[in-house]
């Protein structure tokens, strides 16, 4: 199995069985310090900054609008991020994700738009032309409807999600630590995995 990974991490970037695929006139962006797992996708105009991370089996797909991951971010296993298209039925939106964000298992991102050192809890969904500010905490299995604001600095929870109070600081500390976790992380992955 290993060697059948390292098979897949060397293929080149426009096979049609790489995890990073081209679509139309658009190839990922992907700064070489980040790291994409052999079984996610990354397909279309998608950016990826230093020290970020997208995790087996997730999908980032960029075919119809942009998507921007800040650095040391990271999307983690089953997540599904994808973006709007301009028609009759409204402009279209990209999704933007910030820095240091930990986007945990089985999230879906649509169209949004997530601060920098946010923590979106695992099974959460946040929809089209949602803005995330700075240093907020998404609890585990949230919905954030179309449209939403959350405001920097708290804690939101529930299906919708609602602002439940301020971060403690020592909240505010782990969201750093998280991301810098997930760095430290990728990097063994990847050594696992012979790739450099």
């Amino acid at each position: 199995m290993r060697a059948i990974l390292a098979f897949l991490v060397s293929r080149p970037q426009d096979n049609p069985m790489s995890p990073v695929r081209s679509f139309d006139s658009h190839h990922p962006q992907i700064h070489p310090s980040a790291w994409v797992d052999p079984t996610a996708l990354v397909i279309g105009d998608v950016f990826m900054d230093a020290d970020s991370s997208i995790w087996p089996m997730s999908v980032v797909r960029g075919d119809v609008n942009s998507i921007r991951i800040g650095a040391a971010t990271n999307i983690q296993d089953g997540s599904v991020l994808h973006v709007s298209h301009a028609g009759d039925y409204g402009e279209g939106a990209a999704l933007m994700i910030g820095d240091e964000v930990t986007v945990g298992h089985k999230v879906i991102l649509h169209a949004c738009s997530i601060g920098n050192r946010c923590l979106i809890g695992m099974g959460s969904v946040v929809m089209d032309n949602v803005v995330v500010g700075d240093e907020v905490i998404l609890g585990a299995g949230s919905l954030v409807p179309e449209g939403r604001h959350l405001e920097s600095g708290h804690l939101y929870l529930g299906h919708p999600a609602v602002k439940k109070r301020p971060l403690t600081e020592r909240e505010r500390t782990w969201l750093k630590y998280s991301a810098d976790h997930y760095v430290r992380l990728m990097q063994r992955h990847r050594a696992s995995l012979g790739t450099p």
